[in-house]
């Protein structure tokens, strides 16, 4: 009979794998910390080691970096309640066979253990009794996350690799990106083609919201992510990694094309599940009086927006109100209206380098007597440009989100403002969302 090695500081997740593993038909050996895991390893000669990240005095990198020294051929799976990109690099590039973020079904934890140990998985049903998920990650462990009613939605990657290429609308510089697909609960993930330095597409690292939103951690920046965000918002894709360069590329000006990239790769559901952010009262930033920008989000069954927008002529008022029913309603009412500017801020933003990329096939152009480069697409396209850029923004909460939002006259310094609010209520600190699996 082979013996399984499970280290983790709870004693309860011990218990639970401890049940499926010897309902599998295998072995287990126990240890609280690292240091008796490693006694253990000569004890038990274990077939595989699955070990939790977080536990006093030797923690799971340790561990792992130990475990490659004392038993260079044992597969090791890492677990983690805090599912940050560099972790899972960090624990691969030791010799971890395999990352799993905890919470993650029983079922998954099972595959993962067929895949580690070279053979074919004996597919037994998992008992009712033991059929939910490793406990979520805690409040006292992700201090801020509010629990209560939760409601979940399928865990979406893509299922191949796809690349397209433009010019940055900022930046004026030929760029590209590539999207990859990445396993459940890694979340999106912005890096850079060259030096291989990451950001979390999360509000935590928003930079600059100047005319776009721009993510940066310490050496990596991604500039105008809006536009993508919301197309990934619209499929519903929860794990992706975007390699880009600086900027991501402005394309129609909008998210059609994004749109076609992502259905060109496929979506794929995970077999997981992650938990919406359920909106519980009205929160809001701004003031609710007429001809004054406001942004407020209240409880509904479902994403929508209402978006008012009043300028001078030739503009005028224009509203639009959206609901996020699927990809196709983004896709007709959303994702073809484009970016716009007025002419008498070239000059501003030239000054700040900026506007460098845009085309009048990628950017509506306003004068101060008419649309330059008519015809527009929507008579009301520039109201939907911004419900866009509020779907890409809202989507840096790192989750799905029901609620609805009604704007008036704001822009991505408003709804990034409200998203960190939002942050604050449901989750504090950076990093991957907790996750409620299945």
């Amino acid at each position: 009979m082979d013996t399984i090695l499970v280290v983790d500081d709870e004693e309860k997740i011990r218990g639970t794998l401890r049940g499926v593993l010897t309902d599998e038909g295998f072995a287990v050996a126990e240890a609280a910390n690292g240091r008796r895991a490693l006694d253990l390893i000569e004890l038990t000669q274990p077939r595989l080691a699955i070990v939790d990240i977080w536990m006093p005095e030797l923690d799971g990198i340790e561990l792992v970096a130990a475990i490659r020294k004392k038993a260079p051929e044992l597969p090791v799976i890492v677990m983690s309640g805090h599912g940050l990109i560099e972790t899972a690099l960090r624990v691969t590039q030791l010799g971890a066979s395999q990352f799993l973020e905890k919470p993650f079904s029983l079922e998954a934890l099972l595959d993962s253990v067929a895949r580690a140990l070279g053979r074919a998985r004996r597919r037994t049903k998992v008992a009712a009794s033991r059929r939910t998920a490793i406990p979520p990650v805690l409040p006292d462990q992700a201090p801020g996350f509010e629990t209560g009613t939760v409601a979940t939605r399928p865990d979406r990657t893509i299922a191949k690799g796809v690349v397209a290429g433009g010019l940055g609308l900022h930046s004026g510089a030929r760029t590209g990106l590539v999207l990859e697909p990445l396993p459940p609960g890694s979340g999106i993930i912005f890096g850079s083609i060259t030096s291989g330095e990451t950001v979390p597409a999360l509000v935590d690292w928003v930079e600059s919201t100047d005319y776009a939103t721009t993510l940066r951690r310490d050496g990596m920046t991604a500039r105008t992510v809006e536009h993508l965000m919301a197309a990934l918002h619209a499929y519903g894709i929860t794990n992706v990694f975007v390699k880009m360069q600086g900027e991501v590329p402005i394309l129609d000006g909008a998210a059609a094309e994004f749109c076609a990239l992502i259905e060109s790769a496929g979506v794929v559901e995970q077999g997981a599940n992650v938990a919406e952010i359920v909106i519980d009262r009205c929160y809001s930033v701004g003031n609710d009086l007429a001809g004054e920008k406001y942004l407020a989000i209240e409880p509904a069954d479902e994403f929508s927006v209402d978006y008012t927008l009043n300028y001078p002529h030739p503009v005028g008022r224009q509203r639009c109100t959206f609901r996020l029913s699927g990809p196709e309603a983004f896709k007709v009412e959303i994702a073809s209206a484009r970016t716009f500017g007025f002419i008498k801020e070239v000059a501003a933003l030239e000054a700040k380098g900026l506007a460098a990329g845009g085309r009048l096939n990628n950017c509506v152009l306003i004068g101060d007597d008419r649309i330059v480069n008519e015809p527009l697409r929507f008579s009301d396209e520039f109201a939907r440009h911004k419900i866009l850029d509020i779907m890409g923004d809202f989507y840096l909460l790192g989750r799905p989100l029901r609620g609805k939002v009604t704007a008036r006259l704001t822009g991505h310094t408003d709804n990034i403002a409200l998203v960190r609010e939002l942050r604050a209520h449901f989750g504090a600190g950076p990093g991957v969302w907790p996750r409620v699996l299945n």
